[in-house]
């Protein structure tokens, strides 16, 4: 079995039930200030606010529950992307190579992580029916610049362990990485992309995101 297929396998097992896992996904990072402020700054409940919102936009949408990827597409774009910054879950996801990387590269990167996220895990979003969402007490520091909302996602009598990290911009938060199960998105693409470079450089990274983007656009 392909190398890759297999350092996936156990990641995209632990996000099978996941219906949030959409949360890391975003586009080249445009922040669109007018989402911003109808949201409590508050990342507690930036995190509930958006999750509520995502919950109620798929169980009221019939074509997003059967997979229609435009759909996905569009709620992640209106409802998550202005609450992220994807360019440092690539960045931190690439690693010190990062820096190795021209701009028109680390943009091709991002583009091509943003897509590979959608198309892997739009499944999770299509099961969201009657799961509920218990948030932990969260307790932070008004000089805190980096901090974590845990939650867990209780799936058919199951608690799934899912949290969020985000980090301080201005006056208002992101969220850049997300837990499930104890491992985290960054750290868990981090060893393959190492290993990408380490084998035929950034260039050899993008086309191992692209081709697994054309394989997962042909599966559906």
């Amino acid at each position: 079995m392909n190398s890759s297929k297999v350092m996936m396998q156990p990641l995209l097992l632990r996000m099978r039930y996941l219906i949030l896992a959409m949360m890391m996904i975003a586009s080249l990072i445009v922040s669109r200030p007018i989402f911003a402020q109808a949201i409590d700054s508050a990342p507690d409940s930036l995190v509930k606010t958006i999750v509520t919102e995502v919950m109620s936009s798929i169980k009221g949408d019939k074509e997003i529950q059967s997979g229609n990827i435009s759909k996905v597409i569009d709620l992640v774009d209106t409802k998550i992307v202005p609450y992220t910054d994807f360019r440092k879950t690539t960045q931190l996801a690439v690693g010190r190579n990062w820096s190795r990387a021209t701009p028109e590269q680390q943009n091709k990167i991002i583009a091509e992580f943003k897509t590979l996220l959608i198309r892997t895990y739009a499944g999770a979003l299509t099961q969201i029916r009657d799961q509920t969402v218990v948030y932990k007490p969260f307790r932070m520091d008004p000089a805190d610049t980096e901090v974590i909302v845990r939650t867990q996602i209780m799936n058919k009598g199951d608690l799934i362990q899912l949290d969020y990290r985000l980090t301080k911009q201005g006056d208002s938060w992101k969220l850049y990485d997300i837990n499930v199960l104890g491992a985290w998105l960054i750290e868990a693409y981090r060893g393959q992309f190492i290993t990408q470079i380490n084998a035929s450089g950034i260039d050899g990274l993008i086309k191992f995101l692209e081709d697994r983007n054309a394989s997962l656009a042909k599966a559906k």
